[in-house]
């Protein structure tokens, strides 16, 4: 087999040969009437009134020759048949093609439609032009991009060999797009928060740090879609928001977990988790039958049915169900003895993280569609305790597949108290937890002022690819790559 590079010079050769005919190899437009969908669909119409038209698409596969050469053409909305005869074409441009045309490249032909002995719809070409030449040559159909590394790096080759993987981000962009019209039908306002922020507020998480030259200050980028912020409309009187956006976490990578994603977070006055979890299970049963045609669903070694009853389940239950261990009551000491009977590894040792990590091995065990709830005030923050037990909150985590795939509260709007939660991450950080929760005492002041009872819920890109059957990673249009060295 040919070397790249050789194979490389061979088109070039063939790039020069077009530059000699006096024909552009990369120019500003060329002939095309509409897309090859639409050629599809106005087939019969063209076919019958024997107009000329033009379509353009990638050539994805040459057969034939001599007099006849037959073209597959693609341009990411469906594929079309070319037929190139020597007896329809110009001698000069029929010779140039077969001198010069190599599968990649990109043309336009110009024709009349026909249908082919065995019906398939083409068109017989009566004039060619380049409308971008290839220097290298695409994958072997057959293999395609077999190394996943390769996969990510060289995306646009990925979607040009595989149409099933082009058509997942069309179904993405549709899953984003619903979830926006059901919240604008439920009355909520979309809005836009900060992206850069001096305090990572509304999750708990490793940010990524960045620097404000003009200001001279350190920044962060953003590890929720603006809670904070969102909680300060709610004090002025929005009463229903929310915003898709992106969200940055400078954390480990796995099939669930990428550094930089979509979420969606909605905040609504008045409302408390309870309302919270009902209006999630209509937004979730929604978004899989309109986006998916079904609510029934496999993804690893799970099955699922949005339809089904959400069963809710008690966190420090569930915990001391699968494990034995009563997180109320334990001690740090052996919670780490029962991680490390388990075989987990876990960073940091303060009773936060021991406690999540744990959690986090009990999910697993999860099939869902299900709630958790009842957590240890420890673990959030930002959410309202249970009226009568200060040791839990008015929290909801949804669980499919083993997964968490959102979390919502009754938000807390105690100042006091917000104070104190906010004291407790500090000395967090102050012992060394990169995920604890920053204070942000300007937040404080403004539920000083007052913030009415609201629930607040987000959900992001994992919920779609679970649905979809694909890891994060592999739904993710140009997921972050180390650079080639």
């Amino acid at each position: 087999m040919s070397s790249l590079l050789e194979l490389k010079q061979t088109r070039l050769g063939k790039l020069e040969l077009l530059k000699k005919a006096g024909m552009d190899a990369y120019p500003v437009s060329v002939p095309r009437d509409f897309c090859l969908s639409e050629a599809r669909a106005k087939f019969t119409e063209f076919e019958k009134s024997g107009k000329t038209v033009s379509l353009s698409g990638r050539i994805m596969a040459i057969r034939g020759q001599g007099a006849i050469l037959f073209l597959v053409l693609d341009d990411g909305t469906a594929t079309f048949q070319a037929v190139i005869k020597k007896d329809t074409l110009k001698p000069e441009l029929f010779k140039l093609l077969n001198q010069t045309i190599d599968i990649g490249d990109i043309i336009s032909v110009t024709g009349a439609f026909f249908s082919t002995n065995k019906g398939e719809q083409s068109i017989l070409v009566s004039s060619w032009t380049m409308a971008a030449k290839s220097l290298l040559p695409l994958p072997e159909k057959w293999h395609g991009l077999a190394d996943l590394d390769e996969k990510f790096r060289k995306r646009y080759l990925d979607f040009i060999m595989e149409p099933e993987t082009r058509a997942l981000f069309f179904r993405k962009a549709k899953f984003w797009r619903l979830a926006r019209a059901f919240m604008e039908k439920e009355g909520f306002l979309e809005v836009e928060t900060p992206t850069l922020e001096t305090t990572t507020g509304g999750a708990e998480a490793n940010p990524f740090k960045t620097h404000h030259n003009d200001y001279d200050m350190d920044v962060y980028l953003r590890i929720s879609i603006g809670e904070l912020w969102q909680k300060r409309l709610m004090a002025a009187g929005f009463n229903k928001t929310f915003e898709i956006g992106r969200a940055y976490r400078n954390e480990g990578s796995s099939p669930e977990h990428v550094q930089e994603f979509t979420n969606l977070e909605y905040y609504w006055a008045y409302a408390n988790y309870e309302d919270g979890m009902n209006f999630t299970v209509r937004l979730y049963r929604y978004l899989a039958q309109e986006v998916f045609g079904t609510t029934k669903f496999t993804y690893k070694d799970y099955s699922f049915d949005l339809a089904d009853e959400w069963k809710k389940i008690d966190y420090t239950e569930e915990i001391k169900k699968q494990t034995g261990i009563d997180i109320i009551e334990v001690k740090d000491t052996d919670i780490k003895k029962e991680l490390d009977n388990l075989k987990i590894s876990y960073e940091g040792t303060n009773r936060e993280r021991l406690v999540d990590t744990l959690w986090k091995y009990c999910r697993k065990n999860i099939t869902g569609p299900a709630f958790v709830v009842n957590h240890p005030v420890l673990v959030a923050p930002l959410a309202k305790s249970v009226p009568g037990n200060s040791s839990i909150v008015q929290m909801f985590q949804p669980i499919i597949a083993g997964s968490e795939i959102g979390r919502g509260y009754s938000e807390l709007n105690d100042p006091i108290d917000q104070r104190k939660r906010f004291e407790e991450q500090q000395k967090l950080i102050d012992k060394g937890d990169k995920e604890a929760m920053m204070p942000d005492m300007e937040f404080v002041e403004m539920l000083e002022h007052g913030m009415p009872p609201t629930c607040g819920f987000g959900f992001g890109e994992r919920l779609f690819s679970i649905l979809a059957g694909k890891p994060l990673r592999e739904t993710q249009l140009f997921p972050l790559m180390r650079p080639k060295k």
